[in-house]
């Protein structure tokens, strides 16, 4: 009952194990399941049933939020048509007894032209069931979210191997250990320079804000992909992938055409004025006065951070700024329709894009008028009936700017959009 068309094939599945790993267990001498590099070390036997047949509708959705400056849980809604009473929990007979429990693993891939894409991958937090007196078929809607919830739901108060002067990305490895993250459910760079942390402050916290406040202090990203890994990426990443490499999309024949385009001209993304402490340490300020005089004061006040020195903290002040003291309009989003004929190049762009690459946008409307951005994709959400698939790519300034040589976009001196600042 799920997608299946323009070569692209939607697969949904749960597995009913325990354990925060996804995939089949690794199996000594089993020719499916004992192949070093594809099934995994888990603490228990996998138990993973394919629903794709059962499925009516998928609703993900992911990414950075622009408002919140962070990214937040990839969250997903997948409809169940229950034709034999297999859902029902109280059902002694059915295969999935006595399973139906939350916080079990599901996932969701596409497959295309040899590859699977993993579009998500979390866990059940909520089986909203439905019986409707008109209807045959009763139906459940699955909720699920990304490792976020496992993180929020762990408490950590001192950690081990936490000392002065450790890089951030050392940092969050330290987090993911204490809390038992698995160790193949993470791509953990090594923190810049320009960041460094202090011991630990050995407060009681979540896991999630904890690594949430390293992440603040290297002005990095951390989320979860939808492998389902545990991701986190240095100021110095994100700044290099500013403008590199743009993925075209147009609604004139010039790039990959979309199905639906947002726009925005408004002041949410703007701060001016940002005081950042770190715990034990002297507030330091950054503020843009031409920006304060044109759009008024747009402040933030972040404390109890774990940077090692004011310097630091100064310096992720005036980066925050810089990012973020300008405005111009805004494409919040472009939509594609992967039913679209003849679009290769589209479905291909709407399951490989990533968090930061980048997005060459042009918008030809009324008038023969031009709105053209170079953006960063920012988050993904998909709508998938038996029928439809629909991709939406959140965009975005970079949240972290820095100078880029010879760039047209990042290296200009002087440059009168405010988008070539200094990094620090």
């Amino acid at each position: 009952m799920s997608y299946q068309a323009n070569g692209v094939t939607v697969n949904v599945s749960v597995d009913f194990s325990t354990g925060a790993s996804f995939g089949y267990s690794f199996i000594l001498d089993d020719p499916a399941h004992g192949v070093l590099g594809q099934n995994v070390l888990a603490d228990a036997a996998s138990n993973v049933v394919d629903v794709s047949n059962q499925v009516g509708k998928i609703n993900i959705k992911g990414g950075y939020n622009l408002f919140q400056d962070q990214f937040q849980a990839a969250t997903a809604k997948i409809r169940i048509y229950d034709q034999t009473g297999n859902w029902n929990p109280q059902n002694v007979s059915s295969p999935y007894y006595p399973n139906l429990v939350p916080m079990r693993k599901i996932r969701v891939s596409a497959s295309y032209a040899g590859n699977t894409y993993y579009l998500f991958s979390g866990y059940i937090t909520a089986y909203n069931y439905t019986y409707p007196t008109d209807q045959v078929i009763a139906y459940l809607d699955i909720e699920a979210s990304d490792g976020f919830r496992l993180m929020q739901l762990a408490n950590v108060t001192t950690l081990a191997g936490t000392p002065s002067g450790q890089d951030t990305g050392t940092r969050i490895n330290t987090i993911l250990t204490d809390i038992a993250w698995p160790s193949n459910l993470r791509q953990i760079e090594t923190g810049g320079t320009e960041s460094i942390c202090q011991a630990d402050p050995a407060t009681a916290r979540t896991a999630l804000q904890a690594i949430k406040n390293v992440e603040f202090t290297e002005q990095g990203a951390f989320y979860m992909n939808g492998e389902g890994n545990a991701v986190f990426r240095s100021r110095q990443y994100i700044m290099k992938k500013n403008g590199k490499n743009p993925t075209v999309y147009s609604n004139d024949g010039s790039g990959i055409n979309y199905a639906g385009i947002t726009f925005a001209n408004d002041d949410k993304t703007i701060i001016n004025d940002a005081i950042i402490t770190n715990v034990g340490g002297t507030a330091q300020e950054s503020y843009n006065q031409a920006s304060i005089d044109k759009y008024f004061q747009h402040s933030i006040n972040q404390n109890n951070l774990v940077g090692l020195t004011d310097s630091d903290a100064l310096n992720i002040a005036r980066i925050y700024v810089a990012s973020r003291a300008t405005n111009s309009i805004r494409i919040d989003s472009i939509t594609l329709d992967l039913n679209t004929l003849t679009y290769a190049a589209g479905i291909t762009a709407a399951l490989t894009t990533d968090y930061f690459d980048t997005m060459a946008i042009t918008n030809v409307g009324q008038g023969g008028t031009v709105i053209q951005k170079t953006l960063q994709n920012l988050g993904q959400s998909y709508e998938i009936t038996p029928n439809t698939f629909d991709v939406t790519l959140t965009t975005g300034q970079p949240i972290v700017a820095g100078f880029i040589l010879n760039s047209t976009i990042y290296g200009v001196i002087g440059d009168p959009l405010g988008e070539s600042v200094l990094a620090y």
